[in-house]
């Protein structure tokens, strides 16, 4: 998606013009944390020699290794000094007063359901999300007049009619995608004194480390708290409210949403009330179903009673309550209509409350953590700038503020571990694919459906899985592929005449829509959206070296696309193979020869980059897969030699079509011709100077404003080119306080909760930012590793990043001082490589062995290499620190 800010947040499917979207301590990291990892092993000899004049390091430890995560179980502390004396401060997200929007709101999620957390005091609402909520039905998505608008597109545009071929091309448009839903609200009434609180006691935070959000406050001398968190392994949202002298807690609960729907107490049940209800479609929609039970502990008079005919529940005279949600819906798969849905959201729901009757809270608590931080603290970053900023808690809200003028290094790393821990509560193995929102979504009619944008938003989703540690979380990316890659086939056959392959368009749905987009070609037409969600195979397969995974699902969807790019490619001028017709999404050229603005032509520079990387893709899969002789393989290495190179224009950037036409808006928010460079493997420095050089042209001549994604993209593709300054300026421009009464006037920056607005809210910044961040400190191809290359020296001078990874199988640790490396631990766990490792102008060489920590200084000199081996000759699933 990635729309202008000038789209309305009740954007109807027939307004498109400038549419698509497009208690728990903080890390606190020495920077001689290696010094402390040494103690965990026994130290090996190592071997320094000269390998092709660059020093080669050795070690003979080989052996399998099922885990990446040798950085959990770091010692945390809150408010603490790091070793330069500043102060690092808690991971947390931090309120002093209750929402007044829903992006001043706490998101908790457990993948499939989610909560946003209001925090207010007299009433409070917990409005919650469930993942499978979707209007319509599974629809098809083929269209048999589309061959015939095809070929007088393809005319046209042969001809130079621009224009022309783009009001043509409309008819190959199709339907729009259907929305996201929201479930419903947890609603709490308190008793009347609670109006009465004081607000000087008043917070509410998200603790990062811990994904649970806490409302403190006082009312006269009693004190309240409520905690809240969203349960992966039990698939739940809980809440406990508890108040500091026994008694003292009574309110009233019940369950509302905006969608049809009923409650009522569920019989024989007087602690349950159960919310049915349903989503547009036709005949049938998707049905759901949620059920809150409620129980209470302490108070000597403590009682709950009915009310409002069931639909309410009223808690007098408790010292604490647990509230726990369970919710279910009828949807069994993109491929079943709801009418024909075998699934019961009632029994789901009894079942999972019956699951957790003899579970007690504590022990809901420490498996909600034991899950979550298993995920989360793989990976720890710091970064100070060395002076003692002080200790005064603030809000989250004003920290923003203030960063123009402070920049704060603290709080671009809680945005890194933020986006973290979004991806973590959006995405689970099982779940549905991260939307546009993630999960979390207050509207019956969301700002572009909430749907799966495929021209930048989908894929910004899952940047940082990789190289922020998190890769299991991508997994329902790849199962979503799998179900677009079905429909996708009939599209491709009847639709453009492709009888093997599959493709996908722009915007997608929960039901795998696979067809053009409804309205205009500048969005609607562009048949590119699953041959990028493909150069994410090959992606996943270079950080984890996983040749099940590549064999079994990277291979057949690559394949697949493979094949439709092979049958899409049609002849062009000087024997060049061309994609027509093509464009470069949401932006138009002007017409040199009436004038006019169009959006179709032939072969652009996005086509052809996309393309040229699946193609590399396949071709390095088959090699590991021992597919090289394979009739596809020969048919592509005869194709990647004809498709045109990136050009770059007169005025030295890269050329965005294949003609030089005319830019009508060269600041536009799409960055869609530099993909070679960022997030595609093309074009770097150290190999394509020149094509370097043209994309800092370019992203100088698109000027840095822009909605959220698009700066986290520009963010991205500077710290690709090792330009810090220039990644630094992207990712403080992001750090503006977005007002949610006055979104539209601005583009770009953050609300109170960090929810990055596009505006209005999307969720791609805030998962993209935590690969910028990444990207800034460490960079791999596979063979090369790249330490600290895009570092802003004089804003970051001092930090540490833990357990980030890189292409190769590759974990790495690296602390620096003053802007300088201090040291850096590289291993591997899944096999042997030999790595070149950069620093500046410091080259070395280096064997890393499987199973093997390499410690090297400043310099790049190995000092020392420790044994990760374990007990029985395997290695540590994980180091203690």
């Amino acid at each position: 998606m990635a729309s202008s800010s000038s789209s309305s947040s009740s954007l109807s499917t027939n307004t498109r013009s400038h549419h698509r979207p497009n208690s728990a301590p903080s890390f606190l990291l020495p920077l001689s944390f290696l010094s402390s990892l040494l103690l965990i092993a026994s130290p090996l000899a190592y071997l320094l020699s000269l390998h092709n004049s660059l020093p080669l390091v050795h070690a003979t430890h080989k052996e399998d290794y099922g885990s990446q995560n040798p950085t959990a179980a770091a010692g945390r502390r809150t408010d603490s000094s790091s070793a330069d004396g500043g102060v690092v401060l808690p991971l947390k997200l931090t309120f002093t007063a209750p929402a007044k929007y829903w992006t001043d709101a706490i998101p908790i999620g457990n993948g499939r359901l989610g909560a946003a957390v209001w925090g207010g005091v007299a009433n409070e609402t917990l409005q919650l999300n469930d993942d499978t909520l979707w209007t319509g039905v599974p629809g098809t998505y083929s269209d048999p007049n589309a061959p015939a608008a095809l070929s007088v597109v393809r005319k046209l545009v042969s001809s130079g009619l621009y224009p022309e071929a783009s009001a043509e091309a409309i008819k190959l448009s199709g339907t729009p995608s259907q929305r996201y839903q929201l479930l419903g609200d947890i609603v709490l009434e308190f008793d009347a004194a609670h109006q009465n609180y004081d607000p000087k006691t008043y917070i509410r935070e998200l603790d990062l480390d811990t994904a649970m959000a806490t409302v403190k406050y006082s009312v006269g001398d009693v004190d309240y708290t409520r905690e809240h968190f969203a349960s992966n392994p039990h698939q739940a949202i809980v809440t406990r409210i508890s108040g500091s002298k026994p008694g003292s807690l009574s309110f009233t609960v019940h369950l509302h949403s905006k969608l049809n729907h009923t409650t009522a107490l569920i019989q024989g049940r007087r602690n349950q009330i159960v919310l049915k209800g349903s989503c547009r479609g036709h005949p049938k929609g998707i049905q759901f179903t949620a059920t809150l039970e409620l129980k209470i502990e302490g108070g000597k008079t403590a009682a709950v009673r009915v009310l409002d005919g069931g639909k309410k529940l009223k808690v007098d005279f408790a010292d604490s309550a647990v509230l726990i949600l369970v919710a279910s819906s009828s949807f069994d798969g993109p491929f079943t209509s709801p009418v024909d849905s075998k699934k019961d959201p009632d029994s789901d729901c009894r079942k999972a409350l019956s699951s957790l009757a003899n579970v007690a809270y504590a022990d809901l608590r420490l498996k909600h953590l034991e899950d979550y931080q298993s995920l989360f603290r793989r990976v720890s970053l710091q970064l100070s700038r060395g002076t003692n900023s002080g200790s005064r808690v603030v809000s989250t809200a004003e920290r923003v503020k203030s960063f123009q003028m402070d920049e704060d290094p603290s709080l671009v790393a809680l945005m890194f571990q933020y986006g973290r821990y979004l991806l973590i509560s959006c995405s689970r193995p099982g779940t549905q694919v991260a939307n546009l929102q993630g999960i979390w979504n207050e509207d019956v009619n969301p700002p572009w459906e909430g749907a799966q944008h495929l021209n930048i938003n989908l894929q910004m989703n899952y940047w940082s899985a990789l190289s922020c540690n998190l890769q299991e979380c991508q997994e329902p990316l790849f199962d979503y592929m799998s179900s677009l890659a079905v429909n996708g086939k009939e599209t491709a056959k009847v639709n453009y005449g492709v009888n093997n392959g599959w493709v996908a368009h722009q915007v997608s749905d929960i039901w795998a829509k696979t067809s053009p987009d409804q309205g205009d070609a500048v969005w609607a037409m562009w048949p590119m959206g699953g041959a990028w969600l493909c150069t994410h195979l090959w992606e996943h397969y270079s950080y984890t070296m996983d040749k099940d995974f590549l064999g079994k699902k990277g291979y057949p969807l690559l394949e697949g696309c493979t094949e439709f790019l092979l049958g899409w490619l049609v002849e062009g001028q000087g024997g060049n193979l061309e994609t027509n017709p093509s464009t470069s999404p949401e932006h138009k050229f002007i017409d040199p020869e009436g004038g006019k603005q169009a959006s179709v032509s032939n072969s652009t520079t996005m086509d052809m980059s996309i393309i040229t990387q699946v193609f590399s893709d396949i071709l390095s899969a088959a090699e590991v897969l021992g597919r090289q002789d394979d009739e596809l393989i020969q048919k592509v290495r005869r194709a990647r030699a004809r498709l045109p190179p990136t050009k770059v224009a007169k005025d030295g950037t890269i050329m965005e079509w294949a003609s030089e036409f005319e830019d009508p808006d060269p600041q536009h928010r799409h960055v869609s011709h530099l993909f070679g460079l960022f997030p595609g493997r093309a074009i770097t420095p150290r190999h394509t100077p020149q094509l370097c050089s043209a994309s800092e042209k370019t992203l100088v001549k698109r000027g840095v404003e822009g909605p959220g994604w698009s700066t986290v993209w520009k963010a991205a593709l500077w710290a690709r080119l090792q330009k810090s300054r220039k990644a630094y300026e992207m990712v403080k421009h992001l750090f503006n306080l977005v007002d949610p009464a006055y979104e539209r006037d601005n583009e770009g920056g953050v609300f109170s909760n960090l929810f990055a607005a596009h505006p209005p809210f999307q969720i791609d910044a805030n998962l993209g930012f935590s690969a910028v961040i990444a990207e800034m400190l460490v960079q791999g191809t596979g063979t090369e590793l790249y330490l600290l290359p895009a570092l802003p020296r004089d804003k970051w001078p001092n930090g540490c990043a833990k357990g980030l990874r890189a292409r190769g199988g590759l974990t790495v640790n690296l602390c620096w001082k003053q802007g300088q490396l201090h040291e850096v631990g590289v291993w591997s766990t899944v096999g042997d490589s030999v790595q070149v490792l950069h620093y500046g102008e410091k080259m070395v060489k280096a064997s890393i062995a499987s199973c093997n920590l390499y410690i090297f200084n400043s310099d790049l000199t190995c000092v020392r290499t420790e044994s990760l081996l374990g007990e029985g000759g395997s290695c540590l699933k994980r180091l203690k620190w």
